[in-house]
C-alpha cells in the first residue's frame, strides 16, 4: 500500500532536451522558438497524474535566533537526540500505524534545515503521531527528565508545526513539490508555537474519520477501517503495542481532547488555501529505558488554541 514517489531523473531529462531542444544557439539574430513539442514531450515525461499524495510534516524550532550563541550551537543535536527517541517511540509504540517503517527508511525522508525539518510520511495519521510523540520527548525534556543538565543550559523548548497533504518528487536525492513548498509557507506565516494544518489535511480526515475531532473517540480498530490501512497487517491490534489510539477508547491515555478551527488563507499556486489550527491533548507514559517499572502520566498539547490570523 505504500506510495510510490515520482523519481526524476537528471540523464533522462538532458537526453530529452538534446533530442527537442539545443542546447546553445550563437546566431547573429536572436529569435523566440516554438516549444509545443518540447512541452508535450515535458508533460509525457513528468505525467503529473502519476504524481501521489503524501503528507509531510513540518518541525520547526520557536524563535531559534532568540537564543544566545552556545544554547543556538547545541540545539542541533539536541533536535537529533529528540528525533530519535521519536523514531523509537513511533516504532515501538505505536506498531500498527507504523508497520511498514523503519527507523532507516524515517531518517532517510528527512530533509533537515539544522533547527528543524521536513518529514515526509504515506497519511496526515502518521504526520499526526510522529508530531504527538514528539511534542512527548520535549516536554520530557522541558520537565527535567532527558538529560536535566542541558536543559539547565539551553533553557526550554517550543516547536511549531505543519501538516500539509499534497504531491512531491524526487531529483537528485532530494525531494521537491507542492506538499514541501505549502508546509514551508505555512511555518513562515505562522508567528506562534502552533500546530496548522492545510485544506487538503483537513479534508483527508474528514473523509476517513468524519472529521479530526473524532481522534478522540476512535479505536485502533477504526484505524484499521482507513482505506490506506485495509492492508494492513492486522496482528499488530491485538499483540502489538499501540499508545496514542488503543484497542479501547479511554478519556485516561491516549486522544482525550480534539480541537480544529479554521483560521485564514494563504496563497498557493495563485489560489488561496484554507489553513486550520489544530490543538491535540494527548496523555501518555513516559519512563527511562533503564527503568521501566517507574512511569510517569504526562498530557501534553499539541499546539494550542491561540486563533490569531496567519
Amino acid at each position: 500500500m505504500a506510495k510510490r514517489i515520482k523519481r526524476m531523473q537528471f540523464d533522462q531529462i538532458l537526453e530529452l532536451l538534446k533530442r527537442v531542444d539545443k542546447e546553445s544557439i550563437y546566431e547573429k539574430v536572436n529569435k523566440i522558438p516554438q516549444s509545443d513539442d518540447l512541452y508535450r514531450e515535458l508533460e509525457a515525461y513528468v505525467n503529473l497524474k502519476s504524481f501521489k499524495r503524501v503528507s509531510v510534516l513540518g518541525i520547526d524550532i520557536y524563535r531559534y535566533g532568540l537564543y544566545k550563541h552556545l544554547e543556538q550551537t547545541m540545539i542541533p543535536p539536541l533536535f537529533k537526540i529528540l528525533f530519535d527517541k521519536t523514531i523509537r517511540l513511533c516504532l515501538e509504540k505505536n506498531q500498527y500505524v507504523f508497520q511498514h517503517y523503519t527507523k532507516e527508511k524515517i531518517e532517510k525522508a528527512f530533509i533537515s534545515t539544522g533547527d528543524g525539518g521536513f518529514l515526509i510520511f504515506e497519511t496526515p495519521l502518521h504526520s499526526l503521531f510522529f508530531a504527538i510523540n514528539f511534542e512527548m520527548m520535549v516536554r520530557t525534556f522541558n520537565a527535567y527528565h532527558h538529560y536535566p543538565k542541558l536543559r539547565k543550559v539551553i533553557g526550554s523548548i517550543s516547536l511549531r508545526y505543519a501538516v500539509t497533504y499534497d504531491t512531491i518528487f524526487y531529483f537528485e536525492n532530494n525531494y521537491y513539490g507542492s506538499a514541501i513548498i505549502n508546509n514551508a509557507r505555512i511555518l513562515e506565516k505562522d508567528s506562534l508555537n502552533r500546530c496548522l494544518i492545510d485544506q487538503r489535511t483537513y479534508e483527508w480526515f474528514l473523509t476517513n474519520i468524519d472529521g479530526i475531532e473524532n481522534l478522540q473517540t476512535y479505536t485502533i480498530h477504526d484505524i484499521a477501517n482507513i482505506y490506506e490501512f485495509t492492508r494492513y497487517d492486522k496482528k499488530f491490534i491485538n499483540s502489538g503495542e499501540n499508545d496514542i489510539i488503543n484497542t479501547r477508547m479511554s478519556r485516561y491515555t491516549g486522544v482525550i481532547n480534539s480541537d480544529i478551527l479554521r483560521i485564514g488563507q494563504i496563497h498557493s499556486k495563485e489560489m488561496l488555501m484554507n489553513i486550520f489550527n489544530l490543538h491535540l491533548q494527548v496523555t501518555l507514559y513516559a519512563y527511562a529505558d533503564d527503568k521501566k517499572e517507574s512511569k510517569r502520566r504526562i498530557t501534553v498539547s499539541l499546539g494550542n488554541l491561540n486563533t490569531s490570523g496567519i
